[in-house]
This record gives C-alpha cells, structure tokens and sequence, in this order.
C-alpha cells in the first residue's frame, strides 16, 4: 500500500503534484531552523548554524550531513543519492540534491539556495 499525499502550493494555494509537494517539503525543511517550530522544536534543519562558517572541506561535510539528516528525518517519501554543495564568489550558497522516489520509481532533483 503505498500513501497519496495531497498538497497545496504555499505560494497559489492551488492543489500540486506529489513531486512539487515534496520538492516544496524539502525546500521547507532545508530553510527552517532546528528549534524555531513551537510546537515541533525538532524540525528543520541546522543548516542556518553553518551559513557564516569558513568554507573549507569539513565545513563542507557538516552542510551536506545537515542536510541529509533532515531529509531523512522528515521527508519518507524519497532517498537521497547525492548532495553538492556550491559557494560562489558573491556569497551565495546552493545545497543541490538528487534522490529517488520511495513509492514510485523516478528521479528527484531540486536545488536550494541558502543565502
């Protein structure tokens, strides 16, 4: 038996597909910080612990690592294959994620910007 989720477009309020709806899922995870959800102090990620840390290999490892925990904590619905991530010379900083789908075979990929 594989669950349907239902989702709505944070942006339109308009019904999504399953693959926007998580796509939107793990944006959410990824941006909110552990410990701000009143009711849920345990949800999201500790990626905005690590946004003003030198950027160097282990610092590196600690974003892809936060952001894999998060997403395996939170999101059931994929499996994460891989996670890059990207610092550019203005600032910005992208986590870049490629999965699969648990309940239906097929690929997943979204890019987060982080600041």
């Amino acid at each position: 038996m594989t669950a349907r989720y239902n989702g709505m477009s944070r942006d339109t309020g308009l019904d999504i597909t399953d693959l926007d709806h998580i796509r939107q899922s793990v944006r959410d995870i990824l941006v909110t910080p552990v410990g701000s959800r009143v009711m849920r102090r345990d949800y999201g990620s500790l990626l905005s612990a690590l946004i003003d840390q030198p950027q160097n290999p282990a610092s590196r490892l600690q974003v892809m690592a936060a952001c894999y925990m998060a997403i395996l904590k939170w999101e059931p619905r994929i499996s994460l294959t891989a996670i890059t991530f990207e610092s550019h010379f203005n600032g910005q900083m992208v986590v870049e994620l490629t999965g699969v789908r648990r309940e239906t075979p097929g690929a997943f990929s979204l890019t987060v910007p982080l600041s």
